[in-house]
């Protein structure tokens, strides 16, 4: 697979397993073994995926940054050599997610303003009495508790499910599709499957707010837009879709990781309790973002031309898998980067991604985060797992969001 374009740069062939398990890892909150040491070889270097194609796997976070913001990539999952994660291939048509400029950049521009600034600060306040309402019902319930039934699900969900305009108490059906359309042992038809159910609902929803419209995004998207030829009913829906999967997964995630790693570091735990300004607590959750970084797996992109980068040449056609759980970890960049450290001066962390795909909900999943954890653990600063931590069961990397399927704690 060598091209001799490349031989100045020392290519490293290796498995990448098709589903990596969690217990490959040293420590739950740390990349593989096996990728920190292709990272450690070579930046940018070649690896073998489950297909037994051999995409190039970027570690490196300036290479990461550079490549997410190249318009010579392309984000559509069409084309012949997309790095698919899985079997499944559940990447195709999630709306402005898997297309680019400028049919991206058009379709991105409708959900913007429910994000903005003035909008999401707005929401702090809900947030913080929500927040607020879960700890109560904490310690009032039972011990030990789920955590991510309990606490880390319902702050993004609730949120998302008011932005959207989606009724709350359909949670566990999108939640349960969400799992099913990433799956990494789901056949393609398995995934589709799961996809069409998520469709047909966010459908229904478009169709009900075109004559019972409310404050929110889906009754926008229905009557500012698919009302006035803006978009389809179809591509609204996709939207729509996007929206709610991306709204609540990567932070309950976040949620529970970023819980467990401080209630396993207790002088990182210390030191958030100890923070009193809004500044420190920004500084503390960008450090949880970066350290957790649970989008992982890669964002997957093809090159539409050739691409001089290090010495060495992707050509036209060649897939790429954009690591930025591992640019975050990138020790040439972050000292002591496998080490949680909520002092740590600001970093320009990956965990969103970057460039014009850059994740819309970032700022709303940020002050999300600013709240949570302070507020729970300043409320039950003796919190704690309630089991072995060989008892807790991580999810497959290879489903592209990292995480627990349950978290107990007790206090």
């Amino acid at each position: 697979m060598t091209d001799t374009a490349n031989s100045p740069v020392d290519e490293v062939r290796a498995e990448l397993p098709p589903f990596p398990s969690p217990r490959s890892r040293s420590c739950p909150f740390d990349p593989a073994p096996a990728l920190r040491a292709i990272q450690a070889k070579a930046p940018i270097a070649r690896v073998e995926i489950w297909d037994g194609s051999t995409p190039w796997l970027v570690s490196g976070y300036h290479e990461v940054r550079a490549l997410l913001r190249d318009p010579r990539l392309s984000a559509g999952p069409e084309h012949p050599n997309y790095p698919h994660s899985t079997p499944s291939k559940f990447m195709q048509r999630l709306s402005f997610l898997t297309m680019d400029a400028p049919e991206h950049t058009r379709q991105r521009r409708f959900v913007a303003k429910p994000f903005s600034a003035k909008r999401i600060q707005a929401m702090r306040l809900p947030i913080q009495e929500l927040v607020n309402d879960l700890v109560d019902r904490l310690l009032a319930g039972p011990k030990p508790v789920d955590l991510l039934e309990a606490f880390a699900l319902p702050v993004p969900c609730t949120v998302i499910c008011h932005l959207l305009g989606v009724p709350y108490e359909d949670h566990e059906f999108f939640s349960m599709s969400a799992q099913a359309l990433i799956n990494p042992r789901a056949t393609h038809e398995e995934a589709m499957a799961a996809r069409q159910g998520l469709v047909d609902y966010i459908d229904r929803l478009l169709t009900v707010k075109r004559t019972d419209p409310g404050e929110d995004m889906l009754s926008e998207l229905a009557n500012e837009h698919v009302a006035t030829g803006n978009l389809t009913q179809q591509d609204a829906t996709l939207i729509g879709m996007l929206m709610l999967l991306g709204g609540f997964d990567t932070t309950s995630n976040t949620i529970s990781l970023g819980v467990l790693a401080l209630t396993e570091n207790r002088g990182q735990l210390d030191i958030l309790l100890e923070m009193e300004t809004q500044e420190e607590i920004e500084g503390a959750v960008e450090e949880i973002l970066r350290y957790t970084a649970v989008p992982q797996g890669g964002r997957r992109r093809v090159a539409l031309e050739d691409i001089e980068i290090n010495g060495l040449v992707i050509r036209a056609g060649d897939g790429l898998i954009l690591a930025g759980d591992l640019a975050n970890r990138d020790a040439s960049v972050v000292e002591g980067p496998d080490r949680l450290d909520l002092r740590r001066p600001a970093h320009k962390h990956v965990t969103f991604g970057h460039g014009p795909h850059q994740c819309l909900g970032m700022p709303l999943a940020r002050l999300e985060l600013q709240v949570a954890f302070p507020t729970l653990l300043r409320r039950i600063p003796t919190l704690r797992r309630a089991v072995d931590m060989d008892q807790i069961e991580f999810r497959e990397p290879a489903m592209g969001i990292y995480g627990v399927n349950e978290l107990p704690v007790t206090w």
